[in-house]
């Protein structure tokens, strides 16, 4: 079931981006080219999606190395990430949350939304990363041009918003659902030491970021796949509900 579904995510973020990059959005209607943007960053966070499970060996459990392969071709399509990096970072993230240590938690808790988002993009990129995705994006103009009768401009313009603008926009929905709104708490004393959840209904915790936004269930689970935390969230609410006066 996992495989088939992180397939159907990677198969879904491939096709997209095919086609995106073929239509004549930039011709048509501000509406349509929206449609397709939001598609487009839904698909590209997906893929991020199934490196993060991967990375907990959900993928394929029962072939490790290929799951991890699979993790490394999903993360490297996502942004040319380095799976081997992003994974010890993660590690780190889950073993000591909320601390000096953890990766995606700011050094000075005082920060600002941006300033918490640009220290965490930083902890994650590097120079040879940067030079993977503008290759990446460099190829993707020759091919479009190459595949259809635009100049070089108007694929750049096409790769651009198909491409480049879903990657920052799906970066900064894994942010906010992912980090911001669980981890904020946690910079707070008085607060609880844990990682929060957000309070959506399953369909909209979908939308929202597959599901990352139950984070507190994904921390106090980390076995379970994406698709399986909206039934540890309604185990969680029930086993938060006080008991009926008698």
């Amino acid at each position: 079931m996992s495989l088939l579904l992180n397939g159907v995510l990677i198969l879904g973020w491939g096709c997209s981006l095919a086609l995106g990059l073929g239509a004549t959005i930039t011709q048509d209607s501000i509406w349509l080219v929206l449609v397709i943007v939001l598609l487009r960053t839904q698909m590209q966070t997906g893929l991020f999606i199934v490196a993060h499970d991967a990375m907990h060996g959900l993928v394929c459990p029962e072939r490790i190395k290929t799951n991890h392969a699979i993790g490394a071709l999903a993360l490297m399509a996502y942004a040319g990430v380095s799976y081997a990096c992003c994974q010890r970072q993660h590690q780190r993230h889950h073993q000591q949350p909320g601390t000096a240590n953890d990766p995606d938690f700011p050094s000075d808790q005082r920060r600002s939304v941006l300033r918490w988002y640009g220290q965490f993009l930083l902890r994650y990129l590097s120079a040879e990363q940067m030079l993977r995705l503008l290759g990446g994006w460099g190829l993707l103009v020759w091919l479009t041009a190459a595949a259809t009768s635009l100049d070089w401009r108007a694929a750049a313009l096409r790769v651009l918003l198909v491409a480049t603008l879903p990657l920052v926009l799906s970066s900064w929905q894994l942010f906010v659902v992912g980090t911001y709104l669980p981890h904020r708490g946690q910079c707070v004393p008085e607060q609880s030491a844990h990682p929060t959840s957000l309070n959506l209904p399953p369909w909209l915790s979908l939308l929202a970021c597959f599901h990352f936004g139950y984070h507190r269930e994904h921390h106090d689970n980390p076995g379970l796949n994406w698709f399986q935390l909206p039934s540890a969230r309604t185990v969680s609410l029930v086993l938060a509900m006080p008991e009926p006066l008698r």
